[in-house]
């Protein structure tokens, strides 16, 4: 399943900077003294603040690599995170490329999958560990019966 591509925005030309009027007597009318502004006088994006779920208690015990494949459908009341999750989800994906997928940090992703894990929307399942080299008493037991046939 191929992921979401968001359109990069074409830089635009930056007008030139007008000068800035004098701050008004008794500070009425300036929201913005706090030196959040940007170049063009407007306030500047603050960093990004996550409000998902509810952190009540203890998190789901998810790894990197911890697999997630969705239990149901996305429903009209689910929250916009939690339907992504379930769209991509399809398919069993790794807690890490959800958090690339939805541009979210590790931590959010967390609290998002243990509050759809105990709403049980989605399973999470452990990685498949791939051995090294077989056990021998399985490929003994593969051709016996391979010899018996």
């Amino acid at each position: 399943m191929t992921p979401p591509q968001r359109k990069r925005r074409s830089p635009r030309e930056e007008p030139s900077p007008q000068p800035q009027p004098a701050p008004q007597e008794g500070g009425a009318g300036n929201d913005a003294t706090d030196g959040t502004q940007g170049k063009d006088g407007k306030p500047s994006n603050p960093e990004r603040l996550f409000v998902i779920g509810e952190v009540d208690g203890d998190r789901a015990e998810l790894d990197l690599v911890t697999l997630i494949v969705a239990r149901a459908e996305p429903k009209p009341s689910t929250s916009p995170e939690q339907a992504a999750v379930l769209r991509l989800c399809a398919a069993p994906l790794s807690v890490a490329e959800l958090s690339a997928y939805l541009s979210l940090p590790f931590s959010v992703i967390t609290v998002l999958l243990t509050e759809m894990l105990t709403a049980e929307l989605v399973q999470a399942r452990a990685p498949v560990v791939r051995q090294a080299l077989p056990d021998r008493s399985i490929l003994e037991a593969v051709m016996h019966g391979l010899q018996k046939l």
